[in-house]
């Protein structure tokens, strides 16, 4: 392994530490929450179930990083890029679905129109976002279609010595494609967002005895959040588009690296904007970290030799 495949080894690692900590955090707060409660809202379960999907997201995502460098012989087998593939698929599948119903939560939640259909929506949001899941499975059914047939045909075209150039067309092609339908749904939630804001705007200018402070800055949490999913979003697109260059560039190994790195970014970074975006996880967060900055071991020793003197020493 080269400077430059260790780099990005390091890279892969602190980005999956930071993901499974950052997303497990989400889960654990909701989850608890939920246990006191004894009620959970539709925000918490989409943030839950998004949360456990970006777990696996990492997890497979490690794996395939392992496999690739330890046992490459295995990615050449059929059935094991198969079950590969179908098992990122759905994970992947249910990731950028849930963070798109995520979008349509905070647009639905917090942008104000009088449109009666939107209105109707927007009393309807738990339905809204379980419709649009639900619907995202016929495009998951398709894709995995697509994959399996492209799989075989790219079996028989590995009996035959064909390019793996096609394998990468037949596969990563189709995968950006559908991937590229919850990022386009996330770009028109976001661009009715601003509209929305620019409408709440134009009121407070016309009407300054009103005060809508809160609900401006209610568009601007949800903008920084949709903000943040699309830039991550277009990064993880193009990190798939990277991995049919690399079987023209030829480069296959640093490109492989490279884009299982970027890849990362988008599930560990997500996690970290929500955390500093969602109000109640931005207040276990600060919390969290009082709390260990007031108990650390630097504050630990001090109390130990006031408390227990000369009982024993601290080394």
């Amino acid at each position: 392994m080269d400077v430059s495949q260790s780099i990005f080894s390091i890279i892969f690692m602190v980005e999956f530490i930071v993901g499974n900590i950052g997303n497990g955090f989400i889960a654990l707060v909701n989850c608890v929450d939920w246990i006191k409660r004894r009620n959970i809202s539709a925000l918490s379960q989409i943030l839950i179930a998004l949360a456990i999907s970006r777990i696996g997201f990492l997890w497979l995502v490690l794996l395939n990083w392992w496999a690739s460098v330890f046992y490459s012989d295995l990615l050449t087998t059929g059935n094991i890029i198969r079950m590969i593939y179908i098992t990122w698929t759905v994970i992947s599948h249910f990731s950028n679905w849930l963070a798109t119903c995520l979008s349509i939560f905070y647009f639905l939640k917090i942008a104000n129109f009088t449109n009666s259909f939107f209105l109707y929506l927007k009393w309807r949001v738990r339905e809204m976002v379980l419709v649009t899941l639900l619907s995202s499975l016929i495009l998951l059914f398709l894709n995995i279609i697509i994959i399996n047939t492209h799989i075989d045909i790219w079996i028989d075209g590995t009996k035959r010595n064909t390019s793996d150039i096609k394998f990468s067309k037949f596969l990563l092609f189709p995968n950006l494609m559908f991937n590229f339908i919850p990022f386009t749904v996330t770009l028109a939630v976001f661009l009715l967002l601003i509209f929305s804001l620019w409408k709440h705007l134009k009121n407070m200018w016309h009407n300054a005895h009103r005060s809508g402070h809160v609900n401006t800055t209610a568009h601007i949490k949800a903008l920084q959040t949709v903000v943040a999913f699309l830039l991550l979003y277009t990064i993880y697109l193009l990190s798939i588009l990277t991995q049919v260059w690399k079987f023209e560039f030829l480069d296959e190994d640093l490109i492989i690296f490279f884009g299982q790195s970027v890849v990362l970014a988008f599930p560990s970074g997500h996690s970290c904007i929500l955390i500093l975006v969602e109000s109640k996880l931005q207040q276990t967060f600060l919390s969290v970290m009082w709390w260990l900055r007031c108990y650390s071991p630097q504050m630990w020793i001090p109390y130990i030799h006031k408390t227990f003197g000369g009982l024993f020493c601290v080394f």
